[in-house]
């Protein structure tokens, strides 16, 4: 059903609020929720809150992030078991501030748990004028190749550039489907498309819970299954756990640069906008096709939805957020 932007915004906030969220922090995660929704991946907006707020229910509760190191160009976050889309929103704004003031900001951060779309991160990194990185560990969910068990995360990686136009933006999971597309097909009754997934015995499934006991399949045959062996390693530098447990000592890892270290940054962002126009202009394979470099779709989507003012959300999230909301 549709819903306003500003009423979605509201309700997400509200029923974070009646979880235990103080203002400053639901609205931290609301913004990457609706964000989400904005531009089109449903199964990081809405549905994502309320698998926060059941993570959040069921404890422990967390203790507050504290810095374990620290140096003029780097730090390591303790999260406290606090939900990652805190804690990570926190090492990006200091990774920033040692970047502005240093050049270079590099900051991990570990006992942690969602880490929500890098997308939202790289944006605020690319807003500050960085060219930016993150990794992010979690629990082995994802088979390597030629495996059928659950050794690697999710692992989200992406990368930030800024232009002269919108930023370019590559972010991207190491799995055939982020765990977060299962918990929505499961929340919605359907089933995984064919050849993504086995269950806890190593047979394929199309079923999500089955899928969600057991591992999903890696992207990108053994070079995904390597890069997302390489991300987990980021993750565990950062902290993270070897094989963290569900939802809990997951891995954050971010970097910032300056790019004046290297270049003017004018001309630097002329030359990214330059780049892009040329990526663009390639001729396309298929005579009604078109090229687009990393993040113009979803920049596209979200001014589409920002003009027609609604989100199409299933009914379904919306009553349990509604519920959670009034209390």
């Amino acid at each position: 059903m549709q819903i306003g932007i500003s009423e979605a915004d509201s309700l997400v906030a509200r029923a974070l609020r009646n979880t235990g969220f103080s203002a400053a922090e639901a609205r931290i995660i609301t913004d990457q929720i609706i964000g989400c929704e904005l531009r089109g991946v449903g199964f990081a907006g809405l549905s994502r809150a309320l698998s926060i707020i059941e993570r959040t229910k069921a404890g422990p509760a967390p203790r507050p992030m504290r810095i374990e190191r620290d140096t003029p160009v780097s730090a390591v976050i303790d999260g406290g078991d606090s939900c990652g889309y805190l804690v990570a929103h926190e090492a990006v704004r200091l990774g920033i501030e040692k970047a502005k003031a240093n050049g270079i900001g590099a900051v991990g951060a570990f006992n942690t748990w969602y880490s929500g779309m890098y997308a939202h991160y790289m944006e605020i990194a690319t807003a500050a004028g960085m060219v930016a990185m993150a990794f992010g560990s979690s629990a082995p969910r994802v088979a390597p190749h030629g495996a059928s068990e659950g050794r690697f995360g999710t692992n989200p990686i992406a990368f930030a550039f800024p232009s002269n136009d919108q930023p370019i933006i590559f972010d991207t999971g190491t799995s055939q489907i982020m765990v977060a597309e299962a918990v929505l097909a499961d929340r919605l009754g359907q089933e995984l498309r064919p050849g993504v997934a086995y269950d806890a015995q190593g047979n394929e499934t199309i079923d999500p819970l089955a899928a969600l006991s057991g591992a999903i399949k890696v992207w990108g045959g053994h070079r995904g299954s390597g890069l997302a062996l390489v991300v987990q390693m980021f993750g565990i530098m950062a902290g993270g756990g070897l094989m963290p447990e569900d939802y809990r000592d997951c891995g954050f890892f971010f970097i910032a640069i300056r790019p004046d270290l290297f270049s003017d940054e004018a001309t630097f962002r002329a030359r990214i906008s330059d780049y892009a126009d040329k990526v663009r202009a390639a001729r396309p394979a298929e005579a009604d096709g078109n090229v687009r470099m990393p993040f113009d779709r979803s920049a596209e989507t979200r001014r589409q939805i920002m003009a027609r003012g609604t989100l199409e959300v299933p009914e379904a999230l919306l009553a349990q957020l509604e519920a959670i909301a009034r209390g």
